[in-house]
């Protein structure tokens, strides 16, 4: 099989790269490296059935090219994390619609019969205030904080470029609706709670929790994320469709730290900081965002199988060798 990732570098799409190269296919990695990282894919890179290339999905020449010989198409370029959506949102709306758009008229021209999976977020329910989300629940973004919504706004324009071109043009494409995926590679330069509670913890600083730590979320590891893709990629009733994706076992971000800092051993104490004091502007953050997995499991019979303890001990371990080198 032949798969094309663009973003590729990223945490999750180097951990689809590797998933792919063990099964024996060909991996064709696009990614500009703006947040993504040689280092996330240096054990795919020797490899006979991997390509990468260096350059940006939004002005890539060689997309048809690539396009047409592929079998699947798992579009993860974007921009992510707070810190990164609030640096650049001209950035954000340009490679989170255009380029997003400009694959999927690609895959239209070139080679419609191949499997597309799109990544969009749970960012997009915004301030719905429900338990659990449903694909089908309402869409609620505040008017103000405009910048800090603008990925939810981009993530959710890419949803309706996709359905439209599943319903006009017939093409085989997947929307997974991510919810706060964690795992290896995953950088905490940009916002990522998991990995700078991590590096935290293990060097014995305070874990900063922004906000009052009383707001939760459901972490997903990388792992069952990419089982969760290739289940849907293998299942042709789930063409067209917005499908959760993650682990609906929820947990307030004061726990989470503790929680940390108890797996690493951690002499770490807990230290709050406004948003303000965070992200050099005021906002009010979602309180929740817990996945309801009814579809996905009709569809697959998806089941997480990594706990977040068994992912945060990996972590630590990780981390904790990166410190000893």
């Amino acid at each position: 099989m032949h798969i094309l990732i663009t973003g590729g570098a990223g945490f999750i799409g180097s951990n689809l790269a590797q998933y792919h190269l063990a099964k024996g296919d060909s991996v064709h990695v696009v990614d500009d490296l703006s947040t993504g990282s040689l280092e996330n894919i240096s054990t795919c890179l020797a490899h006979h059935n991997f390509i990468f290339t260096h350059a940006d999905v939004l002005v890539w020449s060689e997309l048809k090219v690539a396009v047409r010989s592929v079998d699947r198409i798992y579009h993860l370029a974007a921009v992510v994390g707070v810190k990164k959506v609030l640096e650049d949102p001209r950035k954000v709306m340009a490679t989170n619609i255009a380029a997003t758009e400009r694959v999927l008229r690609a895959v239209d021209e070139v080679n419609p019969s191949a499997k597309i999976l799109i990544a969009s977020s749970s960012e997009v329910y915004g301030f719905n205030k429900n338990d659990g989300f449903t694909e089908t629940d309402d869409i609620v973004l505040r008017s103000g904080g405009r910048l800090r919504w603008c990925y939810a706004v981009t993530k959710l324009a890419d949803e309706y470029l996709a359905y439209s071109f599943a319903n006009t043009s017939k093409l085989n494409v997947i929307i997974a609706r991510l919810f706060n995926t964690i795992g290896p590679n995953q950088t905490g330069k940009y916002g990522m709670v998991v990995p700078n509670f991590v590096h935290q913890a293990v060097t014995n600083k305070p874990v900063t929790i922004f906000g009052d730590g009383t707001q939760t979320r459901s972490f997903c590891d990388v792992r069952d994320t990419i089982q969760a893709f290739e289940s849907l990629m293998s299942c042709d009733s789930a063409n067209g469709e917005i499908i959760n994706i993650g682990n609906d076992h929820e947990i307030a971000i004061t726990d989470l730290a503790k929680l940390v800092i108890s797996r690493a051993k951690s002499n770490s104490t807990l230290h709050y900081q406004t948003y303000e004091q965070a992200y050099g502007r005021s906002f009010e953050d979602i309180s929740r965002r817990r996945p309801v997995l009814d579809k996905l499991r009709r569809f697959t019979g998806f089941e997480p199988k990594w706990a977040l303890e068994q992912t945060l001990d990996e972590l630590i371990a990780i981390e904790r060798k990166k410190m000893d080198t």
